[in-house]
């Protein structure tokens, strides 16, 4: 018999047939379809048969389902293993189905509620391969899924993947007219991709972005948008660049991350351009190709790096190096921009302080340095980068079983860095230096923390083998390839410049009996000639340890130009040097281990044991305010507080010294003001803090620069118009008044509040501070926090803040 009943009650009530399809049971129920067993009579066979939406308007005449027909003929012409087929579609009465192939499995949203856990990363991946197939074979027939989601991919008994629903219950949803030129917004929010969510017209990169989407959930257990709001989530996948979750399957990574990275891409155009892209991309993380250098070294870069990605923290370290380094590389960005991004890390910045403020420095500044904006300027460029990559190093690389050994290895490094830089004092090669032999030894630095067990091993072959076997032949037997050349690859994975990479390259053979005729040359001979000192100094008795210099010195002395005499100079310095950055580092070593050896001066030498603390108490005040009160600020911040009013004070003095010093001496009115802003940031730990300038044209204070989270995306929207203007800002500016508003939600001040602040900014207690030159404003300094009431500010604090403020309008006189 065939049912006549009308739409609603087929989706709701049991029916015996529908067409010549006899349905025996509810498979699945959803918000659009519900999905029943059914049995065809004529091919004798089981299929899944779909009732759409009941919609009183479907009806067989309807242009609408005659559209909606003619999309389900394109489908059911694709033709693929990894794709469930579409046996038939049509509508009885006002009623559309659909009946497919019935493949005996779970979807893939059943498995992963199931599961409660990630999936593994190669079971993963190798199930979206065939997803990926699936889609590109439907690109190619022009068919876009556009509705890409777990519960739309079926996993049969096999554990094969199959897609099904390809471009039909999207449209069926929303066939309604479009308006304006423009597409229909189509899709599952929560899956949806940028250009879909915007009414795009429909295109390949919507599944690849959707696909993306699904194997980030398969690999964390969780959706990446996870929103009850369905608007909520269409506007944060029109609008925001999706990140990855720290917590995924253990085996996920940086290349994996980079290539889900890419195919999430906000922008179209940087994401991968089609289905085919992204599965060549998974398939060579499955199975990635030898790696072969052009020194011969073979082999597993790949895997070593997948070990190290899930053993500790080595994604957080390569994001701080990669950071550092982005700027440091860039030919726009500014010694500004790097002070920004060492300011993000907290602890990084108060040991970055100690480092400037030992007796090394001391040249620089004459006095002491609060502010990292202050660093930058007086160390330089260069300087300040080879400091913060170092700390990033040693920050990341915490290991209580092997503390001894790594620090140890620690400081042999950084005393090869601190004698290259000595060999090449007064050149411009002389920060390279530092940093070319400091990670010469990136590779055995990352072995001993990531692969202790495979450290040992190399150690034990290399003793055991004096003569026999070097430690390059040593470490390619346990790690599969060269220290050497795991240094390198990892330091190409962090972006690392060229002329770096080849710093940390050994020249082989042995050294030439006349001058290098390179500057590049000498600089990779003077690395490992620094580096040969301090394992000698490291592994050598004090009696004869300046004995063995000198030999070395002999050797590396017509290709580097430097005496025995002069060679033995240089080591004291670096010696003195290492002894001063490893106090502020608080590498403390103890009495008869072989680290001791590169810390303690020779005996003969009248100076004071270099590792006494050269530091003084009033050097260290802007960093360490009452005793070590830059560990418990670090402390504070990462227990979501922040430092105590002594602290601050402390902290705001030391700025205000500070920016003081800089003004007597080489004065610099971008530098003086971005001192203010960091030492206002650092001390009363606002969320963010602008500039703001008047235009004596136009008459409007805009932002110019700031300092914050996310104050990029503020910046362009401070504008305060001053003639005319009545809200509340303008009204600040033109009184000259410091105001603080505790609570922006109140009505009296909500009510005038500007637009752009509302819209852009909308900071729930802020800080007004305007500057005057003759009665008149001429610029102003903004702070925030990120709660009512977050802003709490004694008499002291004021006091300072007004002197801090006082101090940009006299920089302004200064720079007429």
């Amino acid at each position: 018999m065939v049912a006549t009943t009308t739409g609603p009650a087929v989706a709701s009530a049991p029916r015996a047939t529908l067409g010549r399809f006899e349905l025996r049971r509810v498979l699945g129920q959803g918000a659009q379809a519900t999905v029943w067993l059914g049995y065809d009579p004529r091919l004798e066979r089981e299929v899944a048969v779909k009732l759409m939406r009941p919609d009183a308007e479907c009806a067989e005449d309807d242009p609408g389902a005659t559209q909606w027909l003619q999309e389900a003929r394109s489908v059911s012409r694709l033709n693929h293993p990894h794709i469930v087929p579409v046996f038939e579609a049509d509508v009885q009465g006002k009623q559309p189905y659909l009946v497919f192939e019935y493949v005996d499995g779970r979807t893939l949203s059943e498995i992963l509620r199931q599961r409660k856990l990630p999936m593994p990363a190669r079971e993963a991946v190798t199930m979206m391969l065939g997803v990926l197939d699936a889609l590109q074979a439907a690109h190619v027939a022009g068919v876009v899924h556009r509705d890409l989601k777990p519960s739309n991919i079926l996993v049969d008994s096999g554990g094969r993947a199959r897609v099904m629903d390809f471009g039909i219950a999207a449209r069926t949803a929303t066939r309604a007219a479009n308006t304006g030129g423009g597409f229909r917004i189509v899709g599952t929010p929560g899956y949806i991709s940028p250009e879909a969510a915007r009414g795009e017209a429909p295109s390949p990169t919507m599944d690849v972005y959707s696909a993306a989407l699904v194997l980030a959930e398969m690999l964390s257990g969780r959706p990446l948008i996870i929103e009850r709001d369905p608007y909520r989530a269409i506007q944060r996948a029109a609008q925001e660049e999706l990140c990855l979750p720290e917590a995924m399957s253990e085996d996920v990574d940086d290349a994996l991350r980079a290539v889900l990275l890419r195919a999430l891409a906000r922008d179209a155009e940087l994401r991968m351009p089609s289905a085919v892209a992204l599965r060549n991309a998974l398939q060579q993380w499955l199975t990635p190709p030898m790696v072969t250098s052009a020194e011969g070294a073979t082999g597993a870069l790949d895997f070593l790096l997948r070990r190290m990605r899930h053993k500790s923290d080595f994604p957080a370290l390569s994001a701080s190096v990669a950071r550092i380094q982005s700027v440091a590389n860039s030919d726009t960005e500014s010694l500004g921009t790097l002070a920004d991004e060492i300011l993000k890390d907290v602890a990084l910045t108060n040991k970055l302080l100690r480092l400037v403020n030992t007796a090394h420095f001391a040249h620089a500044g004459g006095g002491s340095v609060s502010t990292i904006s202050r660093a930058v300027a007086l160390v330089g460029f260069a300087g300040i980068r080879n400091m913060a990559l170092s700390l990033a190093l040693l920050e990341h690389m915490q290991d209580k079983l092997h503390a001894t050994q790594l620090k140890e290895e620690f400081l042999r490094s950084l005393m090869a860095g601190s004698l290259a830089s000595e060999l090449c004092a007064g050149s411009l090669e002389c920060e390279e230096a530092f940093i070319g032999a400091l990670l010469q030894n990136l590779g055995r630095l990352l072995t001993q923390f990531y692969f202790p067990e495979e450290a040992r091993q190399v150690n034990q072959v290399v003793a055991q083998e004096a003569g026999g076997m070097s430690e390059e032949a040593a470490s390619i037997q346990a790690l599969g390839m060269s220290y050497e050349d795991l240094g390198l690859g990892v330091a190409r994975s962090w972006g690392l410049p060229e002329s770096l990479q080849r710093c940390m390259r050994r020249p082989r053979g042995d050294p030439p009996s006349a001058p290098a005729g390179r500057a590049a040359d000498r600089l990779r001979w003077v690395t490992l000639a620094a580096n040969e000192v301090a394992t000698t100094l490291q592994a050598s008795e004090p009696a004869v340890a300046e004995t063995r210099i000198a030999a070395i010195a002999e050797r590396y002395a017509r290709v580097l130009g430097v005496s025995a005499k002069e060679m033995q100079a240089c080591a004291r310095q670096a010696r003195e040097h290492l002894g001063q950055m490893a106090r502020a580092m608080g590498l403390a070593t103890q009495p008869g281990v072989a680290a001791r050896r590169l810390l303690d001066a020779p005996r003969h030498t009248a100076a004071a044991t270099v590792f006494e603390d050269t530091l003084v108490s009033h050097e260290l005040h802007a960093t360490l305010p009452l005793g070590d009160a830059a560990q418990s600020v670090g402390h504070a911040k990462a227990a979501g507080q922040g430092p105590t009013r002594e602290q601050a004070s402390s902290m705001m003095a030391a700025g205000i010294q500070d920016i003081t010093n800089a003004m007597v001496e080489t004065f610099k009115l971008n530098e003086v003001l971005r001192m203010i802003l960091e030492t206002m940031l650092r001390a009363l730990q606002f969320r963010r803090v602008v500039f703001c300038l008047r235009d004596p044209k136009t008459d409007v204070i805009s932002a110019r620069f700031g300092l914050g989270a996310g104050v990029d995306g503020v910046v362009p929207h401070f504008r305060i118009a001053m003639k005319g203007g009545t809200d509340l800002f303008a009204a600040v500016c033109h009184k000259g008044a410091d105001t603080l508003i505790t609570d922006a939600s109140a009505p009296m001040i909500a009510a005038r509040l500007p637009a752009w602040f509302v819209s852009h900014v909308h900071a729930p207690a802020f800080l007004l501070l305007p500057l005057t030159l003759k009665g008149a404003p001429f610029a102003l300094i903004y702070a925030d926090m990120a709660q009512p009431g977050g802003i709490d500010l004694g008499e002291k604090e004021l006091s300072m803040l007004r002197t801090l403020r006082n101090q940009a309008v006299m920089a302004f006189r200064q720079a007429g």
